[in-house]
């Protein structure tokens, strides 16, 4: 099948790498060279129609800019396929207006990173039945035997995708935080080698944990080498803002979202706040600045 892919970073890129050794026909464009396009209007004339074109962009105003062009390039018959971290509501809003031009949008959720040439991207897939079914050589092609799946009509494939990474956090968290028990304890524990038996057998094995192992064999027991400042893109704010909405508790999820904040903070003024108060109504000492 032939596709055109716009964006070629760690993602894209071996997603074409990827499709390519299934056979398929891939055109791409990125802003910032490399493909077989120039521009998303050269892109356009190298497909024939009906063409396919595949978003893999940062969510937010990158993706809503290749939309729009898209949506003034692109014929009826034509399909978008937005594989980037977009936010439900927007893939839904997306849909409704490509649906006005007789455009095809088909919302995929995207779990894989750079490990995903070799061993496959998990699809969670969102839009109507004939347009994920003409799509669908190119989910097989990407996804591992029994990895991918079309979780319902638009925006099910970013909704569905938007609650994995708020486990993700979770689970990341949890490990972040008992390893942290484990280095601070009195024991001269091996991180690497907890986590290296910990994948056997163990009810807390899992890829992250193979990760972690890597991470602690690559960069030491104590990841010198690593700031514990941690990035949030967006997915775990929405899952929280969901569950509000649904009136279902996510303390764990909202724990790990709020612990990303803290770990950016050189100095938390609420902990001065905290200091202050101990010191006022118990007399406590407080450390003082430098």
């Amino acid at each position: 099948m032939q596709l055109g892919m716009i964006g070629l970073g760690r993602m894209g890129g071996n997603m074409v790498t990827r499709l390519e050794q299934a056979g398929h026909d891939l055109k791409s464009y990125a802003r910032s060279g490399g493909g077989t396009a120039s521009s998303l209007e050269e892109l356009r004339d190298q497909l024939d129609a009906p063409r396919a074109f595949w978003m893999m962009v940062p969510a937010g105003d990158p993706t809503e800019d290749v939309f729009k062009t898209l949506l003034t390039l692109a014929e009826q018959g034509d399909a978008i396929v937005d594989g980037g971290n977009s936010n439900f509501r927007d893939s839904q809003r997306r849909y409704a207006e490509a649906r006005e031009h007789g455009i095809q949008f088909v919302d995929a959720g995207v779990s894989g990173g750079v490990w995903g040439l070799k061993l496959g991207y998990c699809l969670m897939v969102g839009g109507d039945d004939d347009a994920v079914a003409r799509l669908e050589p190119i989910f097989t092609a990407l996804a591992p035997e029994n990895g991918y799946a079309h979780t319902g009509a638009a925006g099910a494939g970013h909704f569905t995708k938007m609650v994995h990474n708020g486990i993700e956090y979770g689970l990341m968290q949890a490990y972040a935080e008992g390893f942290e028990v484990l280095q601070k304890s009195e024991f001269d524990l091996d991180l690497a080698e907890i986590a290296g038996i910990w994948r056997y057998g163990s009810v807390v094995r899992s890829w992250l944990l193979e990760l972690l192992y890597d991470a602690f064999t690559e960069e030491g027991s104590d990841l010198a080498r690593i700031a514990g400042w941690v990035q949030d893109s967006g997915e775990g704010r929405w899952t929280i803002a969901e569950a509000i909405a649904e009136d279902v508790p996510v303390p764990v999820i909202s724990a790990a979202l709020y612990a990303r904040f803290a770990s950016r903070q050189e100095e938390s003024f609420a902990a001065k706040v905290n200091a202050a108060l101990r010191a006022q109504f118990g007399g406590h000492a407080v450390k003082e600045e430098a």
